[in-house]
């Protein structure tokens, strides 16, 4: 894994990006523009096993010529780190080890509940915001990581 200033030191012009934001139950996968402006929301992956997310991102990888992964890193609000961290550094270095692409763990304090908001501002109903929450929160995390690229 590298750190999100070695990453942004190894960009090249229309190095898209993805976003994940890990759960034990299901996956939220963003992805963002050429231009690295804006992330938009993919796909909710329903997580069986690592082989199957493995294949299905996999195939995103492909599909849409991604060049590094930002994948959302729980730190607990105090700044340390819990038992949930340590379950996504593990998922982290095997998807960075079978995907071989660079990847960045990027700290995701409120990108759930900020995904969340930010749905109830646009006036979304209570069940497509929990159907898409996790893609949303992907978004969040994406984007909050390619804010920082961009200054």
């Amino acid at each position: 894994m590298i750190t999100i200033d070695e990453l942004k030191d190894k960009l090249t012009d229309k190095a898209r990006l993805i976003g994940l934001d890990l759960g034990t139950k299901r996956v939220g996968v963003a992805i963002c523009d050429d231009k690295r402006k804006i992330a938009t929301p993919l796909k909710t992956i329903n997580y069986k096993n690592m082989s199957y997310l493995l294949g299905e991102l996999k195939d995103i990888v492909k599909e849409n010529r991604i060049f590094g992964i930002i994948i959302g890193y729980p730190v607990n609000m105090d700044g340390t780190y819990g038992k949930s961290a340590q379950s996504i550094n593990d998922k982290a270095i095997i998807i960075e080890s079978e995907i071989n692409l660079l990847t960045v763990l990027w700290d995701e304090r409120l990108s759930t509940s900020g995904a969340f908001n930010i749905s109830s501002n646009l006036d979304i109903k209570f069940t497509e915001k929990k159907k898409n929450i996790d893609e949303n929160a992907a978004a969040f995390i994406l984007q909050g990581a390619i804010d920082f690229l961009n200054n």
